[in-house]
């Protein structure tokens, strides 16, 4: 690997405040904002909109999507418009 040209890769917590969720990893974001975790060390920060804390499919609040009522419906909609001229 060359060296000087990658970002620098070190702690970082990323912070779910819908949530109230935090998780400590090693990244390549920065961020100008600290916080101090539980070990008593201080880290950057950064604040994300979802993570698995808040995201449907992770928390099992995901909707199943009908997705044969959806072709149904369009079928009756649009009906068998543009077949059979090769389009």
């Amino acid at each position: 690997m060359r060296k000087d040209i990658h970002p620098p890769y070190a702690p970082v917590v990323f912070r779910d405040k819908a949530a109230g969720f935090a998780f400590l990893t090693r990244s390549t974001a920065t961020s100008a904002r600290t916080v101090e975790w539980a070990d008593g060390r201080t880290y950057p920060v950064v604040d994300v909109e979802v993570s698995s804390a808040s995201h449907p499919f992770y928390t099992g609040t995901a909707r199943v999507l009908d997705t044969a009522g959806r072709v149904e419906r369009f079928e009756r909609r649009f009906g068998g418009r543009g077949r059979g001229n090769g389009r």
